[in-house]
């Protein structure tokens, strides 16, 4: 957890906390992102996961925004890259981007909850991130746009699949089409945020709240819960329940179990292993 990173910092909420937080460390370019954060992110998270004392990790961004889309020098290079056999080059961008997808796509396989807390900018890449994310929250000076078509790219890292899901489908196509920018209530009238906070520090207290509730109760549930809900969205509800069942019974009777009954009996204020 010592290794330090050009796109990220982690800090843990407090010694005794559960919560880490995650950052996207860029401010001075808006945290506007290049292909290294594509390399780091995915081994950050999965360092994260692997870590016991870790219970749930909120994404944030320093310094004014939370994120200000691709960097543009990135694009650049990613463009210029087509020299020698044609078949090859488009091969390679492929790769390229399916390496890409698989960094955003590391949130959902992350086993911790990991919960989007968003400020100032969240454009084009940050969207990607944000709708990979399980939980959203933002300020009201929040503000959002799916900006890829404006630089001539179809969105191509999960926005075009995970957004409709969220806002549906013909808001999603008004917002992708016209790269619009929107706000952080609308964002909340859309579904893509849970919760609209007014300031910033609101916004980290209340998010920090809700992160050690959700640190304070039984691990295997959590992950659970988070395994079964990605899972069952992506098959119908007899094979979403099938995929329970069988989770349930190999999870299911736990010393978390066990804890989480006794406390309810004894009205005490359970204590779980870590995970």
């Amino acid at each position: 957890m010592e290794e330090k990173y050009e796109t990220l910092k982690i800090q843990q909420e407090s010694p005794n906390s559960g919560v880490f937080n995650l950052i996207i460390n860029r401010p001075s370019v808006s945290n506007a992102l290049g292909l290294n954060f594509f390399s780091e992110f995915p081994k950050v998270l999965n360092a994260l996961d692997q870590n016991p004392i870790v219970a749930v990790i909120v994404l944030s961004g320093s310094g004014n925004h939370f994120c200000g889309g691709i960097d543009l020098k990135s694009l650049a290079a990613i463009a210029d890259d087509n020299s020698g056999d044609q078949g090859r080059t488009r091969e390679r961008l492929r790769r390229k981007i399916k390496l890409m997808q698989d960094a955003i796509t590391a949130i959902e396989r992350c086993r911790k909850p990991v919960i989007a807390a968003i400020h100032g900018a969240c454009l084009g890449l940050g969207i990607n991130i944000v709708t990979a994310c399980d939980i959203r929250y933002c300020t009201k000076d929040a503000f959002f746009s799916v900006k890829e078509v404006d630089l001539a790219i179809t969105a191509d890292l999960g926005t075009l699949q995970r957004l409709p899901r969220m806002v549906g489908f013909g808001k999603a196509m008004e917002l992708s089409l016209t790269g619009r920018r929107f706000s952080g209530d609308e964002a909340k009238e859309l579904g893509l945020v849970s919760r609209v906070f007014g300031s910033r520090e609101e916004l980290k207290e209340g998010v920090r709240t809700i992160a050690e509730g959700i640190g304070g109760k039984p691990p295997l549930a959590v992950v659970g819960t988070k395994a079964v809900l990605i899972r069952s969205r992506d098959v119908n509800v007899e094979q979403g329940l099938d995929y329970v069942a069988t989770w349930n019974s190999s999870m299911l009777l736990s010393e978390d179990l066990t804890e989480a009954i006794s406390a309810q009996k004894q009205k005490r204020k359970p204590t779980f292993a870590k995970l």
